[in-house]
């Protein structure tokens, strides 16, 4: 059952079942250069990873990452979604594409659904995003979106995982 959908493209909740897809993400060689080894290297890695990331967070704060695929063909082309960290204050957009599915527009469109959803379902007014500071893609796509570049620092104190924080401020609801 999709979250929500584009013109393009469906959100919906990653299930175990999606395992083999994260797999793959987590080990293409952008997602490692850009994002970190967050060690998954067996279907059971990326299983135990899909339960203990975003099925937990959602059931504790409602918000997670969620699987991206293509409307009405089930093809699994990324990840996007509202997280919320403990080293953040504010609730911070992810998202993360195949490379077959890179520069498309569909990071573009997803992110805009999810944060029309997070105002319109959480009553969100700020959202932020971190990247690693060289991913200029990133920061492309985040300026684009309409998010403004706040600052630069190490998250969670480590000063190995700098990142750059942008910040987007969402019109209130009527």
């Amino acid at each position: 059952m999709p979250i929500l959908e584009t013109e393009r493209l469906s959100l919906r909740a990653l299930t175990p079942e999606d395992a083999p897809f994260i797999l793959e993400l987590f080990n293409d060689p952008e997602w490692l250069k850009y994002i970190g080894d967050r060690g998954i290297r067996t279907l059971q890695d990326a299983a135990n990873y899909i339960l203990n990331g975003p099925i937990k967070m959602r059931a504790q704060h409602g918000v997670a990452l969620h699987l991206v695929e293509l409307k009405g063909q089930n093809t699994p082309i990324g990840m996007c979604g509202l997280i919320k960290r403990d080293t953040l204050e504010d609730i911070d957009l992810g998202y993360a594409f195949l490379p077959a599915y890179r520069g498309q527009g569909y990071a573009y469109e997803i992110s805009r659904a999810v944060l029309a959803y997070g105002q319109e379902t959480f009553g969100l007014q700020r959202v932020v995003a971190i990247i690693d500071p060289r991913n200029q893609r990133s920061a492309h796509l985040l300026e684009k979106l309409g998010f403004a570049y706040e600052s630069t620092f190490p998250l969670g104190g480590d000063p190995n995982l700098v990142v750059a924080l942008y910040a987007i401020a969402l019109t209130p609801l009527n």
